[in-house]
C-alpha cells in the first residue's frame, strides 16, 4: 500500500518536472507577445485618479483571469475537435487590435485639436461610467491578446500528453496575468512611491532625489507606454495576419518581418476603421 502511494507521488513529481520544462519553453515562446501585452495594458490602465488606479487595475486583472478561464478550455477543445477555428478567431481578433491601433493614430493626428472639448465632455460624465467604459475596453483587448498567448503556449506542447498540455497552458496563462498586471501596478504607483520617499527623507538627500525622479518620470513613462502600446497593437495584429494567412506569410519573403507586420497591421486597421466609420454613418442616416 505504501509503495503504491509513493509510486503515485513519484508520478506526480515526474509530471511536475515535465510541466516545468514545458512551461519554461512556452514562456520563452510567448515572451514577445507578453512584452506587447504589457505595453498595451499599461497604457490602458493609466489615466485614472490616483485613488482609483488600483481598484480599476484590480477590476481589469479579474477580467483578465476570467478571460483565461474561458479561453484555455475552449482552446484545448478546439485544438482537438476544430483546429481551423483557432485561426479564424485569431484573424478576427487581429482586425480588432488593428482597428484600435489605427484609430489611436488617426485620433492623434486628425482630431488632436478636439482634445479640450473631449476632456470637458468626459468631466461631465459620471466617473463611474467613464471607469466602466475603460475597464470594458481594456478587458476586451486583453481577451484578444490572451487568445494569442494561450494559442502560442499550446502550440509548444501539442506533442505532449493532455495533462501536461492542460497544466502548462494554465500555468503560462496565470503567470501572464499576474506578471503583466503586477508590473503595471508598480508603474502606476511610481508617483506615490516617490512622494513617500520625499516625505520620509524630508526633501533632503539621495532618497528625496530618487523620489523626485520617480514623480517626474511617471508622465514620461505613461507617454512612452501610450506610444509603445499603439505600436504593439499594430505589430501584434500584423503578426497575427502574417502567421495565420498563408498568402501574406509568403508575400514579399525578403521583407523584414517587423516591416511586413507593421504594413499588414496598418492596412488592416485602415480598412476596419473605414468600414466601421461607414457603418456608423449608414446607421445614423437610417435613424434620421
Amino acid at each position: 500500500m505504501a509503495s503504491g502511494f509513493f509510486a503515485v507521488l513519484d508520478d506526480i513529481g515526474a509530471l511536475m518536472d515535465d510541466v516545468a520544462v514545458a512551461a519554461k519553453v512556452a514562456t520563452r515562446k510567448t515572451s514577445a507577445i507578453l512584452g506587447d501585452d504589457l505595453a498595451v495594458n499599461a497604457e490602458k490602465a493609466t489615466g485614472f485618479l490616483s485613488s482609483r488606479e488600483l481598484p480599476v487595475l484590480w477590476a481589469i486583472t479579474k477580467g483578465s483571469l476570467l478571460n483565461k478561464l474561458i479561453i484555455v478550455p475552449i482552446a484545448l477543445l478546439l485544438t482537438v475537435f476544430l483546429p481551423a477555428a483557432i485561426k479564424v478567431i485569431l484573424v478576427l481578433g487581429g482586425f480588432y487590435l488593428a482597428y484600435e491601433g489605427v484609430e489611436k493614430i488617426i485620433e492623434y493626428f486628425f482630431h488632436h485639436s478636439k482634445a479640450g472639448h473631449k476632456a470637458a465632455t468626459e468631466i461631465e460624465q459620471s466617473n463611474a461610467d467613464a471607469e466602466k467604459t475603460k475597464i470594458k475596453a481594456a478587458i476586451v483587448t486583453d481577451f484578444i491578446l490572451s487568445i494569442e498567448i494561450v494559442i502560442i503556449a499550446l502550440g509548444t506542447v501539442l506533442e505532449e500528453s493532455l495533462p501536461i498540455q492542460i497544466i502548462t497552458v494554465s500555468v503560462v496563462a496565470f503567470l501572464a496575468t499576474i506578471g503583466v498586471y503586477g508590473i503595471v501596478a508598480i508603474i502606476v504607483r511610481m508617483d506615490d512611491a516617490g512622494y513617500a520617499l520625499m516625505k520620509r527623507a524630508k526633501n533632503k538627500g539621495v532618497l528625496s532625489a530618487l523620489g523626485v525622479l520617480l514623480v517626474k518620470s511617471l508622465p514620461v513613462v505613461i507617454k512612452v507606454l501610450a506610444i509603445a502600446g499603439t505600436i504593439a497593437l499594430i505589430l501584434v495584429s500584423g503578426g497575427i495576419f502574417i502567421h495565420n494567412i498563408d498568402y501574406l506569410h509568403h508575400l514579399f519573403p525578403d521583407m523584414p518581418a517587423i516591416v511586413k507586420e507593421a504594413v499588414a497591421g496598418l492596412i488592416a486597421g485602415l480598412i476596419t476603421v473605414a468600414v466601421v466609420t461607414g457603418g456608423k454613418k449608414v446607421v445614423l442616416s437610417v435613424k434620421r
